[in-house]
């Protein structure tokens, strides 16, 4: 009987080993350690630019990561991203650039939605050229309008920074054809033109990699067509704080800074995914992260 309670006790003192090992693997981490899904699901519409990419996903990251929702960002266009938020198909955008780009889509639809202010401040947009070429200002295109092959580079059609240009060539008078594109296109195109050394006017807007990798300029807008510095808002449905006040809290404290967003910008482009882009500067960036918690 001896040695039968000895070996019982022997066994027991290895489960309970064992117990407290999965108990450590399984969990114990806080609200970080929360399997994604387990306070139910968010849904983040945004457009496919390169700054509402990074800035969707890191959201995406920490609600996942730090508060245990489940999540699915919808890429669309900015017309059925504002009507989808203001319908209720989306909890929240981070991809509202006010008060100039989205300033159309924003005045049909802002008694339907709750603005919570900036997310990023510093934002802007306008004509974008390599800084060797020899032009500084919007009145100069017509006078070198070969040098460009009468184009101008830009990205999806109805996109804010695409009404603004279409108004820009009318306000200055100017004999360019503007090129519907993509995001990815007209970076593309950019890049190619810098490696031949030719000229390109692209549509654009800070913040973006393309300024961390190379050397650009923004022309001149002495009318002011493209307005001044913008920044984006996070915009959330009608009925959001009544529904999850702590999801309402912590899009409310979300705020980073171009060189934030950027850094995980050019991360994608060099070929990381947003999901690992995201996730690496979540992990980076505790001390940032943790002031946007509830």
């Amino acid at each position: 009987m001896r040695k039968f309670a000895k070996l019982f006790s022997a066994v027991a003192i290895v489960m309970m080993f064992a117990v407290a090992l999965v108990g450590c693997a399984g969990g114990g981490g806080g609200a970080e350690d929360q399997a994604a899904g387990q306070k139910g699901k968010v849904t983040l519409g945004y457009v496919q630019w390169d700054s509402e990419i990074a800035s969707t996903h890191v959201v995406k990251e920490v609600l996942e990561s730090k508060l245990g929702y489940e999540v699915e960002a919808v890429a669309v266009d900015a017309a059925p991203m504002w009507a989808g938020i203001a319908k209720g198909q989306f909890d929240a955008i981070v991809s509202a650039w006010l008060p100039g780009t989205h300033a159309d889509y924003y005045a049909k639809v802002k008694d339907d939605v709750e603005n919570l202010g900036p997310n990023l401040e510093g934002a802007k947009i306008g004509l974008v050229v390599p800084s060797y070429v020899e032009i500084n200002s919007i009145e100069e295109l017509n006078s070198v309008k070969d040098k460009f092959d009468g184009q101008i580079v830009g990205i999806e059609p109805g996109a804010g920074i695409m009404k603004a240009t279409e108004k820009a060539i009318k306000e200055y008078g100017l004999d360019f054809e503007l090129v519907d594109s993509s995001s990815a296109a007209m970076a593309a195109s950019l890049k190619k033109a810098i490696d031949d050394q030719q000229w390109i006017a692209v549509t654009g807007w800070t913040p973006h990699w393309k300024f961390a990798k190379f050397d650009l300029k923004y022309l001149e807008d002495p009318k002011g067509v493209y307005g001044g510095k913008e920044h984006i808002a996070t915009i959330v449905r009608k009925g959001l704080k009544e529904d999850n006040e702590e999801l309402y809290k912590f899009l409310d404290s979300f705020k980073w800074t171009p060189e934030d967003m950027q850094a995980v910008m050019l991360k994608i482009e060099e070929g990381m995914s947003p999901e690992k882009a995201a996730k690496e500067w979540v992990e980076s960036n505790s001390d940032k992260v943790e002031k946007w918690l509830p």
